[in-house]
């Protein structure tokens, strides 16, 4: 085999580039959909979620009043107002709405999974007034892999959660309840705010808040401090559980008696933990209690952190159609097909850099004309 003797001509180098980029455009136009692990579980979970939403709505709408339309842009009923007498602490408007997107449950039965939840598994949840379709998406991905959630709320929320009196994430959950979208509701609830006992709020707002207790036949937790609420959390979960144990533990949003403190973002990382390693606590609420006994974790301050990493909507409005997001598909592309693209490129590079074509082509043309 004659090996090219010089400089590689530049018509050659064009025809390396032209066939380059066609061989790109072909891998490129391979690139399909594939569905993710645990599809059919997402769909149903955040199917049922739009459907809690939808029933939200439209008991807000038959309560009479209209929807704020400027501050809640999809008509959901589910943002609440700025301020009210159960309004416990500041709140990231945009966040609020960034956490209406059902695609939610879709990220949370991936958690779920991450964590080995199984069918007939124990979890608890805490929960708060603050994110409620987090809160209903949670249950709804729960019980889709057929576990079983045990929630305690907090009832106060945040601005622009589920702020409005007459209709409070207990409210919600009753409503959920009785369509049959989920079939679990909160066995006890605390005012929250200020040391889980509505410390900042009214009087009148926290006899707002017991009355909700009242409405939906929870037990009402209201200890004369933090550390005595976070045991009673405790003591109300082990009750529950019975001889059972829990195999995880779930928090949404910020209230004391499940976070116990509000630099827990600080310390836990958002998504699932295994375990939480030696940290400096300020108090330890129901979520690292849970974890010194060996308990998995899974955090959610807010929708925020998993919204980039699971492809959901940056800006849900309107509100995303259930399937939308990476967390359901992602391009995947032809890895057989460019293989051999790249396997061929390479010999093709490997003829026109090394070989020397012209000797050959022209010694064929000589012999043909002797």
């Amino acid at each position: 085999m004659k090996y090219r003797p010089g400089r590689v001509h530049g018509w050659a180098l064009l025809v390396l580039a032209v066939v380059g980029l066609l061989l790109l455009w072909i891998v490129e136009r391979s690139r399909a959909p594939e569905a993710q692990p645990y599809f059919r579980e997402k769909m149903q979970a955040a199917t049922l979620t739009h459907e809690a939403l939808e029933a939200i709505r439209e008991v807000r709408l038959g309560m009479g009043g209209p929807i704020d339309v400027v501050n809640d842009p999809n008509d959901t009923g589910l943002i609440g107002p700025e301020f009210s007498l159960i309004t416990t602490s500041r709140g990231s408007y945009d966040a609020k709405l960034r956490a209406l997107d059902p695609n939610m449950a879709a990220v949370f039965v991936q958690l779920l999974e991450r964590a080995e939840i199984r069918e007939g598994d124990l979890v608890a949840v805490g929960m708060s007034g603050s994110y409620p379709l987090l809160n209903a998406a949670m249950l709804v991905s729960i019980e889709s892999l057929g576990a079983v959630p045990v929630p305690i709320t907090s009832v106060g929320s945040s601005m622009w959660g589920a702020t409005d009196p007459e209709l409070t994430w207990l409210d919600m959950e009753s409503i959920l309840l009785e369509r049959g979208i989920i079939a679990h509701h909160s066995i006890a609830a605390s005012i929250g705010g200020g040391d889980d006992r509505g410390r900042g709020l009214p009087p009148r707002g926290r006899e707002m808040v017991r009355a909700a207790v009242a409405r939906s036949g929870a037990t009402l937790i209201e200890e004369a401090s933090l550390d005595e609420a976070i045991s009673r959390r405790l003591e109300l979960y082990d009750e529950a559980a019975g001889d059972s144990e829990y195999a995880l533990y779930v928090n949404i949003g910020g209230g004391l008696g499940s976070v116990g403190t509000s630099r827990l973002d600080e310390l836990v990382k958002p998504g699932l933990s295994s375990m939480l390693g030696t940290k400096n606590f300020p108090r330890r609420g129901a979520l690292v209690r849970m974890a010194e006994r060996g308990v998995p974790v899974i955090h959610v301050p807010s929708a925020d952190p998993f919204i980039d990493l699971y492809g959901l909507a940056v800006d849900p409005v309107p509100v995303p159609e259930v399937g939308t997001g990476g967390v359901f598909y992602q391009d995947h592309y032809n890895v057989a097909l460019a293989a051999v693209f790249a396997v061929l490129y390479g010999f093709l590079i490997f003829v026109i850099v090394r070989i020397d074509l012209k000797h050959y082509l022209f010694r064929r043309s000589g012999a043909k004309d002797a």
